[in-house]
């Protein structure tokens, strides 16, 4: 028992050491890298080895090369797939194999390279009776092209079949001889007045060259005989493909595809019309919109589609539902299709953002870059589209409209006049491709093409029926641009394709409204601004108009009319953002980015004009007089040595300076306080813009959703409205902030501004602040106390006694608390004034003054009517309006500079979080 339990430990043992020692062995998960194309003529490719694998004897490489067959002479005995074959060698009386290759068989004509039995031209091939059993010895059979029987040989030898109707037709048999034409298999008369010079040269403009197609010149000249000879509907529908392939292009004196269309399309005006339309001819297809230039205006806004659009209601309507009849390159009719799920946009992506080129009012834009190779893999031939618009009456009967397509490539006598500007000089089309990789073969239709053509640039344009109340538009517009491309690498070449959805409106009736609110409102700028000059004139007391007054206006002018440009753009952009996305019958559509243009050099205006406003006032700032009078008094005397002289006399005790330092300080202190707080501005508008999603009102789509989901497709911004957004919000921040500041920060928290004029009443010192020559502020800081350098016991006491009214008040005015002052001074006190700069000695004490009150009219003109002559006028000022000279008082001007500053780097740049971090970076360098 006891050595069984150790023979079985022993036996584990070596099993764990034998697992171990398999896992720890280093194994490799690579292997040569082979494709079927580098397999030798006797080796296969091994779908599940993903290698090549030798054949067995006898055999070589199939035609796929991923099997094995027997060589020529042998017959299969069995086959199993791969190199699972047997093969014998057939008997010297029998060499050879029959078509299937199981059987040797006696051949009566010789063996064809692959040993198979041969036929003469016109036989067929016969190997078994009529109940399949195998004869010992194949026959040829010629087949009967008598008119009894009408037959011939088919492609493959295999039976007979009965001829082409074009043969019997034409020469009552199978045969196609002279003076008849053969031509694309099938045969023609030389009788009649068909165009005899036919050209089936493909030209490929952009690149500047031409050659002949091999599938121009196998079938363009059998398939325009057969439409004009027969009125054959698919070779109709082939001519007209191949014209499209030629761009449409159209010259008078070169008979290719598209000339011999418009041949058959002129000399068939006998025949009726198809659904009464002129340009549509009974068995032809619809390819232009006639051929006189001036036809495109009458197509394109004559008449409006018959149905509305809305995008909110119980009539809501946002689908474009466009259908295409499909053909393929020889003229066969495909289906009708829809154009959901991407026919028409190469690049690929979800269903979903797909079809969303299909939702009426959303501005769609597609672009990616697609190898060569993809596109010669995916359409290895064209297929041709003619688009409609479907739409249902008022009666819910449903109906379809032809969508005119521009041509961009297109030549009309060797001239581009579809890119012509004037829409007069466009010839519309109908008919489109996406690639065409078949006209670019020159010598085999089975070759890689020398060139392709392929759709790079498709856009659909949606025009608004002007003042429609209902959503009508004028039909669609295809606009299409092809790029010729000369293949040499496909591997490594791409190309960059684009598919876009616009929408516009007429947007003259805005522009005339726009121009006359910018007429007017410059004009009151114009006055506001000569208002200011003049009242600027008055006070730095010179009447002569010289080129600094000019510059100051101009200056002033910059300042109204940067507030004319901003007061434009900001209610331009709120009327799109209300109307475009509130409206429920479309009766407005947001302009085109072309559109825009306009709109964003407003902005710009307003913003250049603004920084210029900006500067001057920071100028004005930082160059006013500001003069400190300390009415302290000294204490006493002292005695002071006296230099060179050996001895001591008393003298004045000095003042000290510490007060005017701190006063002084405090006032550069308080230049850049500010009633907002720039970094939570720049905060919380950013948050509302990214993270609540305020900038998804932005987006060119008819929503008001401030949410998408990541699935969905994201329309493009339109700048108008992200303007709108973001100045809504900065505005709306900056005046709650304005009024927080004012109604409880001031009243509970701190207010700087009085917080200075009680410091220099504490320090007993006045601020003299000349902002012009004869104009300034003053603001009264003489202590009622009569001294404020004291200790800190006696200030308290002084306080107290303050507090309990037990001292004057502290106006300048006997009785009165009014401290701050606007001052117009006289010449003669400013010429004192200025001998005070330059003596710094002495004090001038007879300059006269009185006090008086402002009118209503000087506080909303911002001007002194009296002129002071002998006596200089102070006049009350209750507002503290010396803060004017500081960013405290011009709140307004920065707010707006910093907004039009946020949406210039927004507009540029399309990132509101770059805006905010430069916007922010600007202000911290002004502070």
């Amino acid at each position: 028992m006891a050595a069984r339990s150790v023979r079985s430990v022993a036996t584990v043992t070596v099993f764990l050491l034998l697992v171990v020692s398999r896992v720890s062995q280093t194994q490799t998960f690579f292997f040569p890298f082979q494709q079927p194309e580098t397999c030798g003529h006797n080796q296969y490719f091994d779908i599940s080895a993903l290698s090549c694998v030798p054949c067995g004897a006898n055999q070589m490489q199939d035609a796929r090369g991923t099997s094995c067959v027997c060589l020529p002479g042998f017959q299969m005995i069995s086959n199993n797939g791969g190199p699972d074959i047997i093969c014998k060698k057939c008997p010297e009386s029998m060499k050879g194999v029959t078509e299937d290759g199981w059987n040797c068989i006696s051949c009566p004509d010789g063996l064809t390279a692959e040993g198979k039995c041969h036929c003469p031209t016109g036989h067929i091939l016969v190997e078994r009776d009529v109940n399949g059993t195998l004869l010992s010895q194949a026959t040829c059979k010629l087949c009967d092209d008598s008119e009894n029987s009408f037959t011939v040989a088919n492609a493959l030898g295999t039976r007979c079949v009965r001829c082409e109707p074009t043969f019997i037709n034409t020469s009552r048999s199978c045969a196609c001889s002279e003076p008849n034409i053969l031509t694309g298999g099938l045969c023609f008369s030389s009788t009649g007045n068909f165009p005899p010079h036919m050209i089936s040269t493909a030209r490929y403009g952009e690149l500047g060259k031409s050659f002949t197609s091999e599938w121009f010149a196998k079938y363009l000249q059998s398939s325009a005989a057969a439409c004009w000879v027969y009125a054959n509907l698919t070779s109709c529908q082939a001519l007209g493909n191949m014209c499209v392939m030629n761009m449409n292009s159209y010259h008078f004196a070169t008979f290719d595809a598209c000339q011999l269309f418009q041949f058959i399309f002129e000399n068939t005006a006998g025949l009726h019309t198809v659904h009464s339309i002129s340009f549509w001819r009974q068995n032809l297809p619809w390819l232009f919109f006639g051929d006189q230039l001036g036809l495109a205006p009458q197509v394109l806004s004559t008449i409006p589609l018959p149905t509305n659009f809305s995008f909110k209601g119980e009539n809501q309507n946002t689908k474009l539902k466009f259908v295409a009849a499909s053909y393929d390159v020889r003229g066969n009719f495909l289906k009708w299709q829809t154009l959901e799920g991407g026919v028409l946009q190469l690049c690929p992506d979800t269903e979903t953002r797909l079809n969303a080129a299909y939702s009426f009012g959303t501005t769609y834009q597609q672009n990616c870059e697609i190898p060569i190779s993809k596109i010669l893999t995916d359409f290895p031939t064209p297929t041709f589209y003619d688009v409609y618009i479907e739409y249902t009456d008022e009666n819910q009967h449903q109906y379809i409209w032809a969508v005119p397509v521009l041509n961009l490539n297109l030549q009309h006598n060797k001239i581009f006049v579809n890119q012509d500007s004037n829409s007069g000089k466009w010839l519309l089309t109908r008919r489109i491709f996406l690639v065409d990789a078949l006209s670019g073969r020159e010598n085999d239709l089975g070759s890689q093409p020398r060139l392709i053509r392929v759709a790079t640039q498709i856009s659909l344009s949606i025009r608004l029926v002007p003042n429609t109340k209902n959503g009508n538009i004028y039909p669609p517009l295809i606009t299409i641009a092809y790029s010729d491309i000369d293949v040499s690498d496909p591997n490594s070449q791409s190309v960059k394709v684009s598919f876009s959805v616009e929408y516009e409106m007429d947007q003259k009736e805005a522009h005339i409204q726009t121009d006359i609110a910018l007429g007017v409102l410059g004009g009151l700028a114009v006055l506001s601004s000569l208002l200011k000059t003049a009242g600027w004139k008055r006070r730095i007391g010179s009447p002569m108009i010289d080129l600094q007054t000019v510059m100051k206006f101009l200056f002033y002018y910059a300042g109204d009319l940067a507030n004319v440009f901003f007061t434009i753009t900001l209610g331009t952009g709120l009327y799109w953002l209300i109307f475009f996305k509130a409206q429920m019958s479309v009766s407005v559509l947001l302009p085109t980015p072309a559109q825009e243009k306009r709109f964003v050099t407003y902005v710009g205006c307003a913003f250049a004009l603004k920084a210029l406003q900006f500067l001057h006032k920071l100028f004005s700032q930082i160059t006013i007089d500001i003069f400190f009078i300390d009415w302290e008094r000294p204490k006493g005397k002292i005695l002071k040595a006296v230099e060179g002289e050996g001895g001591v006399r008393s003298a004045t005790v000095p003042v000290s300076i510490w007060r005017t330092y701190f006063v002084a300080n405090e006032w550069n202190e308080i230049q850049t306080v500010r009633k907002i707080n720039p970094l939570f501005q720049v905060l919380t508008v950013l948050f509302l813009l990214e993270v609540v999603g305020f900038k998804n009102l932005a987006l060119m789509d008819s929503s008001s959703s401030l949410s998408r989901s990541p699935p969905s497709y994201i329309a493009p911004y339109s700048r108008i409205l992200r303007y709108a957004v973001s100045t809504v919000l900065w505005l709306v921040i900056g005046i709650i902030q304005i009024m927080f500041f004012a109604v409880f920060y001031e009243r509970f928290i701190e207010d700087k501004i009085r917080q200075f004029v009680d410091l220099c009443c504490m320090s007993n010192i006045s601020v003299f602040l000349l902002s012009h020559k004869c104009f300034g502020y003053y603001i009264h800081g003489r202590s009622v106390h009569g001294h404020a350098d004291t200790n800190m016991e006696e200030m308290n006491m002084n306080l107290k006694r303050e507090a309990e009214n037990l001292c004057s008040q502290r106006g300048l005015v006997p009785n009165t608390d009014g401290q701050t002052f606007q001052i117009a001074i006289s010449s003669q006190m400013r010429q004192h004034y200025d001998r005070i700069h330059e003596t710094l000695t002495r004090v001038h004490k007879e300059m006269d003054y009185f006090i008086k009150d402002k009118l209503l009219l000087e506080r909303i003109l911002g001007m002194e009517f009296m002129e002071p002559m002998e006596k200089s006028i102070f006049y009350n000022d209750e507002g503290y309006s010396f803060s004017s000279v500081l960013y405290y008082g011009n709140e307004a001007t920065l707010l707006i500079y910093d907004l039009l500053f946020f949406c210039v780097v927004d507009l540029a740049c399309q990132n509101f979080i770059l805006a905010a971090f430069l916007t922010y970076l600007q202000q911290e360098m002004l502070l």
